[in-house]
This record gives structure tokens, C-alpha cells and sequence, in this order.
């Protein structure tokens, strides 16, 4: 049998990784600057984490949610007083797009509606209404396509006020708009469309499944605009690597009993990847570093030749230069060895390193992009 060839892939074999390193099949090692599409967070092969799985698969790896699972609510507890979300409820589930995908089934539950608005160039997963709700039409069938989704442009304050309106169930929005290349909703525009659907009846989802889990700085991006959600969904970073997702569900959404479901959602294992990962972050006070670090690189990279400019904050960066960036990219694959990431923009580099990076990485990253932005004709 054959692998299903979906994937553009690049040249390299990992065997091993370490921190903020990867090794491939013939010894080379890698700074990841790309973090698996931002799922790295606390860093490959933290020990806390591998130790802290391992040990519970020692215990019980698995059993359904037909049992009480402490781990989950020790999760939701912990998760709560980390974000600063306390008062919401958590559902556990596998991964970014399934946790879109219960958000807007949610929505619809709580107001009966079906219309959702989305947003120019947004990516909210694959399955049958997060990709409906994507703006990628390479991705979306005809079964995709029944779903009633309007796409507006992000940051336009007047079309938000034409399209949301009584017949909208749900508006979902990134925090960061990640594949488009790290673009932000400002914070006023949060507040408006937060006004919009409290005062049309509509729920507010925020996809925090790539700038969630402190990417950013703070714990959510959305979180600088002090606005509060109905939904959050967040995933990738969560679990660094397990597959776990989870929506936070504000508290005047009532559950009943059968309305979402998984069989592998917070599983034994996933719930102590995702505490393991809260346990590293605070001790190693890594929201702080993010910030830090964030800063230090933008203010690096802003000036050099070929940038038209930075977008981002904390370690979510995008590179935007005046040309495409393939052979640029390519470049600080095979000359420097740094992994970095693509956007549906082909002028945009995106940069979504572990949280473990240090001033050493940093540095080394903005010599890189001195180097190849040196290829760019003036």
C-alpha cells in the first residue's frame, strides 16, 4: 500500500528531538522555527512531559467517557485559573478542527440558527462546517458547501454592521489569523463584533487553535482586547504534540447530556500531556519569555532589506518581503538549517518556534534572515 499524497513535504527525515532541535537520518540538526504548524510549545521531548505521559500510560492509557476521568477535571481546573477562564466549562476532543466544528454545532444548539459569519483568508480546520467556514475554496466540495457562511473582510467595521444581524447564529474568528500569514483583528474590532452579537442574539467563537496556549504573550491573543467570548476553541500547542482539543464554553451555555461527544477526546494520556504542558509553562514562566523573545526578533528582523513589514506579536511572526519566498525559504532550510513556515501569501514567512528558544536561537535566526534577504534583488 501507498501513502495518500496530500502533503508537500520537505526534504528532511526527523529521527529525534530535543528543545527546540531536530535531528534527521544523517545527523543533521534542525533549529525548529516552525513548530509542526505551532503545535510545538514547551519544547520536543521536554522531560517533565515525556515523564509525565509515560507515567500514566503506566496507569491506564485509556478508557471512554463513560467513566469519571479525575485527570479531566483536574485539567479543566487547572486550564481555568492558568488562562484566566475560570468561569468557563470545558469539552475535551482530539484536535483544532473538531473543536471548530463542536463550536459551531454549540452555537447552533443554543440559538437555533444556522447562518454563520467568517472572515476573509480565515483557515478553522477541515471538517464539514470548520471548512465551510474556511476561506480556502481548493479545500471545499459541494457537501462542504451547503453550510450558510457569509465571509466578510476582517477589520471592516461597516460590513461587519450590514451582515450581522438576528438571522446569524455564529461569528468565528482566529485571534491571530494564522495560514493567512499572522494577521490580527485589532482589539476595536473585537469589541464591535462582541457588541454585534451580544446585541443580535449571535455567539461569538474565538479559534485560538494556533494563537492559544500563550503564543502570543498572554495566555489567549484575544485576550488584549478584554473582550469574552462565548466559545473558545484551542488545540496544537495544548497538548505539544498529543492530539488533544478543547473548547472553553462560556457559563450561560447549558450542557445537556448527549450533545457533543467523543470516544478519544480527553483521554488519560492527552489530559496529562495538556497538564504537563500548564505545569512547564508556569514553572518555566515561558508567557513571559514568549514576550520577550517576540519582541527582541521583530524588532531584529523589521529592518531588514526585502521586509515590507512584520505582523505578529510573541512567537507568532509573520515576514513579509516583496517577493516570493520559496527560494528565501529554502535557503535557511538547506544553508542554515532552520525550519520555517509557509502562508497562503507566498511573500509571508511564518515563524511559530518552541517556547524554550533563548537569546542564542534568536540571534541566530535574525543572522539567517539577514543573510538570505541579502538574495533579494534590490
Amino acid at each position: 500500500m501507498k501513502l495518500f499524497d496530500v502533503y508537500p513535504l520537505m526534504p528532511v527525515t526527523p529521527v529525534s528531538a530535543s528543545g527546540c532541535y531536530v535531528t534527521d537520518n544523517k545527523g543533521e540538526k534542525y533549529l525548529d522555527f516552525y513548530g509542526g504548524h505551532a503545535v510545538i510549545s514547551i519544547g520536543h521531548s521536554h522531560p517533565h512531559y515525556t515523564r509525565k505521559i509515560t507515567d500514566q500510560l503506566g496507569k491506564i492509557g485509556f478508557y471512554s467517557n463513560a467513566v469519571v476521568n479525575p485527570l479531566q477535571e483536574e485539567l479543566a481546573y487547572r486550564l481555568g485559573k492558568f488562562s484566566g477562564c475560570d468561569d468557563y466549562q470545558l469539552f475535551l476532543c482530539n484536535s483544532g478542527a473538531e473543536a471548530n466544528e463542536n463550536a459551531l454545532k454549540l452555537a447552533s444548539f443554543a440559538n437555533g440558527r444556522k447562518k454563520v459569519v467568517a472572515f476573509y483568508e480565515s483557515f478553522h480546520g477541515r471538517t464539514s462546517a470548520a471548512v465551510a467556514a474556511t476561506y480556502d475554496p481548493k479545500i471545499i466540495t459541494p457537501l462542504n458547501d451547503q453550510h450558510q457562511v457569509e465571509f466578510i473582510p476582517l477589520n471592516d467595521f461597516d460590513r461587519a454592521e450590514d451582515v450581522i444581524d438576528e438571522s446569524v447564529c455564529a461569528v468565528i474568528i482566529e485571534g491571530i489569523q494564522g495560514v493567512a500569514g499572522v494577521i490580527e483583528p485589532s482589539d476595536k474590532f473585537l469589541k464591535h463584533i462582541e457588541k454585534l452579537c451580544k446585541k443580535h442574539g449571535a455567539l461569538l467563537i474565538l479559534d485560538e487553535v494556533q494563537s492559544g496556549c500563550g503564543r502570543t504573550g498572554d495566555y489567549f491573543a484575544h485576550q488584549s482586547s478584554g473582550i469574552k467570548p462565548d466559545v473558545i476553541t484551542m488545540a496544537k500547542g495544548i497538548g505539544n504534540g498529543f492530539p488533544i482539543g478543547a473548547l472553553m464554553i462560556a457559563p450561560h451555555i447549558k450542557a445537556k447530556h448527549g450533545m457533543l461527544g467523543t470516544t478519544f477526546g480527553g483521554s488519560y494520556l492527552g489530559c496529562a500531556a495538556a497538564l504537563a504542558v500548564i505545569e512547564v509553562m508556569e514553572k518555566e514562566k515561558q508567557l513571559l519569555a514568549n514576550k520577550t523573545h517576540g519582541k527582541t526578533l521583530i524588532e531584529q528582523l523589521k529592518s531588514l532589506d526585502g521586509v515590507t513589514k512584520i505582523t505578529g506579536r510573541g512567537l507568532m511572526i509573520g515576514v513579509h518581503f516583496n517577493e516570493p519566498i520559496a527560494p528565501l525559504r529554502k535557503h535557511l532550510l538547506n544553508e542554515h538549517k532552520i525550519f520555517t513556515g509557509t502562508a497562503s501569501d507566498p511573500n509571508i514567512i511564518r515563524l511559530l518556534p518552541p517556547y524554550c528558544i533563548t537569546e542564542k536561537e534568536v540571534k541566530k535566526v535574525a543572522k539567517a534572515f539577514s543573510d538570505v534577504s541579502s538574495l533579494i534583488p534590490a
